[in-house]
């Protein structure tokens, strides 16, 4: 009888260890599929997929290269974006400093004004004082930042057409100066044309993803896009967060123009129109919330690489360039309802 009682209760406890093992599992799968990334990764892998699938030409090294090389300059804005777009604030004079910081660089330097790396320097400072200005209307005068940075950009956009009287910028080769080769020197590993602006992107999106993740500035970031005022009484300077995030934003908008600059050797008073929605965009399809509050790098290089995948594979196999905002928009309310469906079920407990 006891031999008997004992046998049942070793099969209780193992019956009791397989449901607790399997609910473990359950749980672990619930949160990967519960994560803001998860969407994201999976379309990147049907998109990598379908246009492999439809010309084998897609995952060439060449091809692999020219995506890299695209990918760093909108990626660096987006990088800032998400951290801005957590604190619940938006950037639209990105776009406008992506142009207009190249042709104040050249604009000097041409003008024998100051070197090439002091006009750099200067187009940097300008740039982190246009976010200040941003950042100071947002946070003192109480203008949403829609409406600010939207006026900011025509300011911007405006001062490089003036500047250069509409045509694009006289520029110099840049060929063999050490800051080229700093931001976009190129060399090869086997078949694949690296730029050295992708490990400045990967750096960032490495540096970025700790601050917002595991640091304590991280935390007042997000508390001051959750709620604000919780914030404030729990002893966050949530205006000192916001408008370092704007010099930040203004800042990387900056960089990333003149590496595009250096790279194509161009200087466009128009480069870079349309980028400030393509950048949210890629933020918000990564699983950044768009009301502030929730915030991921990873995500953003997700979506980064979804939009850029997009942007070229739909002209490698033949698709009208022109059809790309198309592409774009259905993705957005794809991945919107895909990550409100995912809220509800987090929400709900399943």
């Amino acid at each position: 009888m006891r031999r008997d009682q004992s046998a049942d209760a070793v099969e209780i406890v193992a019956c009791s260890n397989h449901v607790a093992g399997s609910m473990e599992n359950r749980s672990l799968i619930q949160r990967l599929i519960g994560r803001p990334e998860f969407g994201p990764l999976v379309l990147l892998i049907i998109e990598l997929a379908v246009f492999w699938g439809i010309n084998p030409d897609f995952l060439s090294p060449q091809n692999i290269s020219n995506i890299l090389a695209f990918t760093v300059e909108l990626g660096l804005i987006a990088l800032a974006m998400t951290l801005l777009m957590t604190s619940g604030e938006f950037d639209l004079s990105v776009g406008s400093l992506f142009g207009f910081s190249p042709v104040l660089m050249w604009t000097l330097f041409n003008a024998g004004v100051t070197s090439l790396e002091v006009g750099l320097l200067v187009a940097l400072v300008v740039a982190a004082i246009i976010g200040l200005v941003n950042g100071w209307f947002v946070t003192q005068l109480k203008i949403p930042s829609f409406l600010v940075t939207l006026g900011m950009l025509l300011v911007v956009r405006g001062s490089a057409l003036f500047i250069t009287d509409g045509f694009p910028q006289r520029t110099w080769s840049a060929e063999g100066s050490w800051l080229a080769n700093l931001l976009v020197g190129d060399f090869y590993i086997g078949p694949f044309r690296v730029y050295a602006s992708l490990f400045w992107f990967i750096g960032a999106a490495i540096v970025l993803g700790y601050v917002l993740t595991q640091s304590r500035t991280g935390n007042w970031i997000q508390a001051a896009g959750g709620n604000p005022l919780a914030a404030r009484a729990r002893g966050v300077n949530v205006s000192r967060v916001k408008i370092g995030l704007f010099v930040l934003s203004s800042v990387m908008a900056s960089l990333a123009g003149v590496i595009s600059s250096l790279r194509t050797s161009a200087a466009n008073p128009n480069s870079g129109t349309g980028y400030e929605l393509e950048v949210i965009a890629m933020v918000v399809i990564g699983g950044t919330a768009l009301t502030g509050g929730r915030g991921t790098i990873i995500g953003t290089v997700l979506g980064i690489l979804i939009l850029r995948v997009m942007r070229n594979g739909i002209v490698l196999i033949g698709v009208p360039g022109l059809a790309y905002n198309i592409f774009i928009g259905a993705i957005i309310l794809g991945m919107m309802a895909l990550h409100s469906w995912l809220e509800r079920r987090h929400q709900a407990g399943t």
